[in-house]
């Protein structure tokens, strides 16, 4: 039985090297975007919160996921991932290079605006 994981780095240290490059530039341009947000392990995955809950991560069997976790701003930019393999929250991508990296940014930074908009409206 394998040991449970409790960082983001013991979390990367256990994938293999292709996925570990892309989770690590994925992770990289998520603190690019969010700088103050908490990075956790939740759901046995990266997960980050920034004035509520904003993305996750995780290193699937065939692909690679990343969940935005503020669907409606997924939803409304999901034009602009072109004919990537899309769900409600989640957008499914087998190597980063085929991410349009400047449309995740967009939806990310959209993401971290809403949420400190609802935060804003309700504290």
């Amino acid at each position: 039985m394998s040991q449970p994981i409790n960082t983001v780095e013991e979390y990367m240290a256990q994938l293999p090297g292709d996925r570990k490059e892309d989770l690590a530039r994925l992770r990289e341009l998520i603190h690019q975007v969010a700088p103050n947000a908490k990075e956790i392990i939740k759901y046995k995955m990266p997960y980050y919160e920034q004035n509520g809950p904003l993305c996750a991560f995780a290193s699937q069997k065939n692909y690679i996921s990343l969940y935005i976790l503020n669907t409606p701003v997924l939803q409304k930019n999901a034009d602009l991932l072109g004919k990537l393999n899309i769900g409600k929250g989640c957008i499914r991508f087998k190597s980063i290079d085929r991410l349009p990296l400047d449309a995740i940014k967009k939806i990310l930074k959209e993401s971290v605006d809403a949420n400190l908009a609802h935060y804003n409206d309700h504290c």
